[in-house]
């Protein structure tokens, strides 16, 4: 979310996008997310919820139908490094055509799960939807 906040001062989008449902721990995660934005200085109405984003496909559903809204015609992915690719699928399959990504600089020991998963899970992608 970091990220997010940096390069929004920065000037490289003007409104943000925070997708997610209701985790398993119980919390929506796109407010949870909305909530840290406005705590780190990004108006309110500057950030749009998706709490419907369940997975990246349909994230990227409701970014399309989003971006279609508001005719805006580029997206920045901010997300897990090792999530990049899948979600750059999904959002091509949307016919999203402009989508660039950035990622946070870090590494948790609980990555190296989530690497192996994304192999599976970006042809899972390829092939199903």
């Amino acid at each position: 979310m970091n990220l997010s906040v940096e390069l929004y001062h920065q000037g490289y989008f003007s409104k943000i996008l925070v997708s997610g449902g209701l985790g398993k721990e119980g919390f929506d995660e796109a407010k949870v997310m909305k909530s840290y934005l406005i705590d780190q200085g990004i108006p309110e109405e500057k950030i749009i919820e998706d709490n419907n984003g369940y997975n990246s496909y349909m994230t990227a559903q409701n970014t399309s139908t989003i971006m279609d809204e508001l005719e805006l015609e580029s997206t920045i992915l901010i997300t897990q490094y090792f999530h990049i690719s899948r979600t750059k699928l999904a959002f091509s399959k949307m016919d999203i055509k402009e989508v660039y990504s950035a990622h946070a600089k870090i590494f948790e020991f609980r990555d190296i799960f989530s690497i192996i998963r994304e192999f599976p899970a970006y042809y899972k992608y390829l092939f199903k939807y």
